[in-house]
């Protein structure tokens, strides 16, 4: 695709994720007089709300189920150094505003219209619909007002951080050395001393057992554990029981069409004769002549298109394919051009239309109607997202209803089920370091079960919200405090223990009595593995310690030997047998591994420049907000 399919790629991107934000609720605090108040941060004199920090971290938990699906483990987020970094970005965010708006830097209403008037999902036909925009800002929670500060927000701190986009440097020789090193190979042979192979030789004493058992004894120790009962209220739950007739899915299904389906798409060729953005007049006026020119000679041959593109379009991504720019669909390219070629018939040939990149003469080849999806295929999830709204309008007000009646009746879980028609589940024995369920593995929760109100009151822990919109109440059935095992107990693992951490000395030892055999040049000391060659950039599965003692040895006497042990235990024997160079001659390789290099200097530039904003402001952190 050609360069002005879209220049501002990022900005939309960040602004279509504020555009399609899913529904997110602000839990049971935000429902409460005292859920709301409070600040996590001060940023050079301004405040960062807990509301604002808690928001973060649901965009940030939807972020991250989105990419990891079903792997996703949302008590992720409650580490302490996760909420950190998302408080983090916070402050940064804050910190380069001000730096923008201290830099007088601003973002013209014109300049924001522009932005939101091009976004797809805000076009009916091609064209911006406000009904659309409000309609879709609406459902997703998000009023017009915050989601344009947003976007002039995102704009503004561009500009800012524009100018460390091109300002990456590097020399030609300093390039050429470090590809140099990132290409030399080394061939080696390798052999791997495993500990395993000392495992049936080694038999510890009674007296090792003991004393190992004595200086590890708190590794011996069962943790503290409980068998709870609980509750889980959630919205999803909630939604799959709420009733809705086929005559709303229909309904919906009528009004928004264009969410369906596939949309249609053209295939188009141009040619294009670029103006740069600081011509002159007569510049301008020479690029039409010459784009009029090539139309003429198209209109009188238009079977030369092709050929004339090869020989006169200045967009390279395109020339070589005869101009040819692929399927695409609205929203792909700049307006102007777009307008044109949805109001083509196939095989028309249209100009000279210009754009902030010149002249263009432009070619329909092909047309994909749009496809409508059929109804049926659709119905579920459209019935899934009716029943979810539906619960989301009332779901705070549960919620809250839901924590209360905990709360006030704190010795039973049985009124609250029954209330609102809840399974009550029961728990395995558990210890602070469970993993599954995952609506238990959450910091807060644990936290509450553990407590002295739920171990020794026995009373029913507060709602507590392990996930969006997902929260949990639970009370224990059984407690154990944690208690060391005895010797007689644990006496298998401390053996098997002792075992691997004496194979382990045993397989050095043996490493480096061969090593001293081979460097001493003697012979048939092991039998090496084939050859492999290996480099920074192509290590071949060689763990890193291992590739740098390689690239350490002299190269100047061949063969050469290093040894080194392993993460694993092993130790590792390995033989230089020759150094290949690589070549230094292909000029293209040479630059695009300089631009490589000048792309890390910049984002190592901008790092710098971040780090200095955060000295230079004052901030602070209430760290106890930020562990709750």
């Amino acid at each position: 695709m050609f360069d002005f399919v879209n220049r501002k790629k990022r900005v939309v991107q960040v602004i279509m994720f504020l555009a399609v934000l899913p529904f997110l609720f602000w839990g049971v605090e935000s429902y409460r007089s005292d859920g709301g108040e409070g600040y996590v941060a001060i940023v050079d004199g301004k405040e960062i709300s807990r509301r604002e920090f808690e928001q973060a971290l649901r965009d940030q938990q939807e972020r991250m189920r989105s990419m990891f699906g079903s792997n996703f483990d949302s008590a992720l987020l409650d580490n302490p150094q996760v909420r950190n970094s998302v408080l983090d970005r916070l402050i940064q965010q804050r910190l380069l505003h001000q730096e923008a708006v201290n830099n007088k830097f601003i973002v013209l209403n014109s300049q924001l219209v522009k932005v939101i008037r091009d976004i797809p999902e805000f076009q009916q036909n091609g064209v911006f619909s406000n009904q659309r925009y409000q309609e879709l800002l609406q459902n997703q929670g998000v009023s017009p007002l915050i989601f344009e500060s947003r976007v002039r927000q995102e704009l503004l701190l561009q500009q800012l951080l524009d100018g460390y986009s091109e300002n990456g440097f590097i020399s030609k020789t300093a390039a050429k050395k470090a590809l140099y090193l990132s290409e030399v190979k080394r061939e080696i042979s390798q052999v791997r001393i495993n500990p395993s192979q000392f495992i049936s030789q080694i038999n510890p004493d009674e007296a090792a057992i003991e004393s190992y058992y004595e200086e590890h004894r708190a590794e011996f120790y069962l943790p503290e554990r409980v068998r709870i009962e609980y509750l889980v209220l959630s919205l999803d739950n909630l939604a799959e029981n709420e009733p809705i007739d086929e005559d709303e899915i229909r309904s919906y299904f009528d009004e928004h069409q264009s969410e369906f389906g596939q949309p249609e798409e053209r295939r188009a060729s141009h040619i294009l004769i670029s103006v740069p953005a600081d011509a002159s007049g007569d510049e301008r006026k020479a690029a039409e002549d010459k784009a009029s020119e090539i139309l003429e000679q198209i209109k009188q041959n238009p079977n030369d298109f092709a050929d004339l593109a090869k020989q006169y379009s200045d967009d390279p991504g395109s020339a070589n394919q005869d101009g040819d720019l692929g399927f695409f669909g609205r929203g792909a390219m700049v307006k102007a051009f777009e307008d044109e070629i949805f109001q083509m018939e196939l095989d028309e040939i249209r100009g000279l239309v210009e754009t902030d990149f010149g002249f263009h003469i432009i070619k329909l080849s092909a047309v994909k109607p749009t496809e409508v999806a059929d109804f049926e295929a659709v119905e579920a999830q459209i019935a899934k997202n009716l029943k979810q709204q539906k619960i989301a309008v009332l779901f705070g007000e549960i919620a809250e209803d839901f924590s209360n009646i905990v709360y006030e009746q704190s010795d039973s879980l049985q009124p609250v089920a029954e209330r609102f028609e809840l399974s009550i589940h029961e728990s395995d024995w558990i210890d602070r370091k469970i993993k599954e369920p995952s609506v238990l593995a959450n910091e807060k929760l644990l936290a509450a079960i553990f407590s002295d109100d739920a171990i020794k009151d026995k009373r029913n822990t507060d709602a507590i919200e392990v996930e969006p919109d997902v929260f949990v109440s639970a009370r224990i059935l059984e407690h154990k405090v944690a208690a060391a095992q005895s010797l007689a107990i644990v006496k298998d693992e401390i053996i098997e223990r002792l075992k691997q951490q004496i194979a382990v000395e045993m397989a050095m030892k043996e490493g480096e009595e061969k090593l001293a055999h081979l460097q001493a040049g003697e012979n048939d000391v092991v039998t090496w593995t084939d050859t492999k060659e290996i480099s920074y950039s192509q290590s071949q599965g060689v763990d890193y310690d291992i590739l740098q003692s390689v690239f350490r040895i002299d190269g100047a006497r061949l063969p050469a030997y290093v040894g080194i042990s392993d993460s694993l235990g092993g130790y590792d024997l390995i033989r230089v047998n020759r150094i290949i160079e690589p070549d230094m001659e292909d000029e293209a390789k040479n630059e695009k591994f300089s631009e490589q290099l000048q792309e890390i200097m910049t984002q190592e530039e901008l790092s710098s420049y971040l780090s200095g904003l955060r000295q230079r402001y004052d901030v602070t952190i209430k760290q106890d907000i930020i562990a709750n």
